[in-house]
């Protein structure tokens, strides 16, 4: 079986085809093919509430290359999710209707929840009995959820995102009431010590600039020094110096930021960061519908023969 999955994010869209091999009770994700394409199209909707013409003509050329690609390796499901901005665009419905009309593909503009739990089904295996804070910064928005004793027990989204707050687009209000969810949550629930749970592609760069060994944890003073570094350097000197994309040296320390407060808010001294995100979320929805199984073991299967970190979910 093949399946693709693609993330239409406030700062970029991503798009992975897999493969999926069966043993016995072992199913292996191999991965086919990558692209992120760097659309930011938080920028239109952030400042004006709507998508330019020029971005929704370079987004339908994306999807139609995308649709392509997906003929091409003769995917068997695929599921395109968008977020944040085309959410909160004004044309984002209009946009998706050009798309499903003009190249046959059905956009799903998701929800905060939504978007949570599809995360949530990447990242459960690296999860045991103990409290953890789940904290997914996007560029639009940031996805937060309180796991206790293995369960998820409290999810909340918040339009504070790496694109919005470098933009300037973010409200004091919206940081008044995170701080005032994350407090009352870990409070109420009674969850005590809470370990952070980072992802998205700000925290994993972090993470690799951090230089701690895989599967490792970071500790908060480890991530605040990360970004005082990268802070310290240029746009010209985080794009050739630390090989960052132009797109992620402008978001990283404002992302850095969100992760940073969130985990003061929660006393969390360190994060695990299983380097998973949306996109893995709707890889492992396509797996589960088209292969309605109660137990599953989701390794990537060039890491598992490099002998590699893999990841397992039940």
């Amino acid at each position: 079986m093949k399946i693709a999955a693609v993330d239409i994010g406030s700062n970029a869209i991503r798009f992975q085809v897999s493969s999926v091999l069966e043993r016995k009770d072992r199913v292996l994700f191999k991965k086919l093919e990558y692209v992120r394409f760097p659309l930011r199209l938080g920028h239109d909707v952030f400042n004006t509430n709507r998508i330019s013409k020029k971005s929704m003509e370079k987004f339908k050329k994306l999807m139609k290359t995308y649709k392509l690609l997906i003929d091409l390796y003769e995917v068997d499901d695929f599921m395109f999710c968008a977020t944040s901005a085309m959410r909160e665009s004004e044309n984002g419905p209009d946009l998706v209707r050009q798309v499903r009309k003009e190249i046959g593909v059905d956009i799903n503009i998701i929800d905060g929840q939504l978007e949570a739990e599809l995360i949530n089904r990447a990242i459960a295996s690296f999860l045991d009995e103990k409290s953890y804070l789940h904290i997914d910064v996007g560029g639009g928005s940031t996805e937060l959820n309180l796991f206790l004793g293995g369960k998820k027990v409290k999810t909340r989204s918040f339009r504070v995102g790496s694109v919005r707050v470098l933009e300037h687009h973010d409200s004091p209000h919206v940081w008044e009431e995170m701080e005032e969810w994350v407090k009352e949550s870990i409070r109420t629930h009674k969850a005590g010590k809470v370990t952070a749970v980072g992802t998205g592609g700000n925290i994993s760069k972090l993470y690799e600039l951090s230089q701690i060994k895989s599967g490792k944890p970071m500790s908060l003073k480890r991530m605040r020094e990360t970004r005082e570094m990268i802070d310290s350097k240029s746009m010209e000197e985080r794009i050739y110096e630390m090989q960052m994309n132009p797109d992620r040296a402008d978001v990283i320390v404002p992302a850095s930021n969100i992760y940073i407060q969130v985990m003061q808010w929660a006393n969390s001294r360190q994060m695990i960061v299983p380097e998973v995100g949306l996109k893995d979320g709707i890889l492992l929805h396509l797996f589960e519908k088209n292969r309605n199984r109660k137990r599953v073991q989701f390794v990537n299967a060039e890491d598992h023969s490099q002998g590699k970190k893999t990841t397992r979910v039940k």
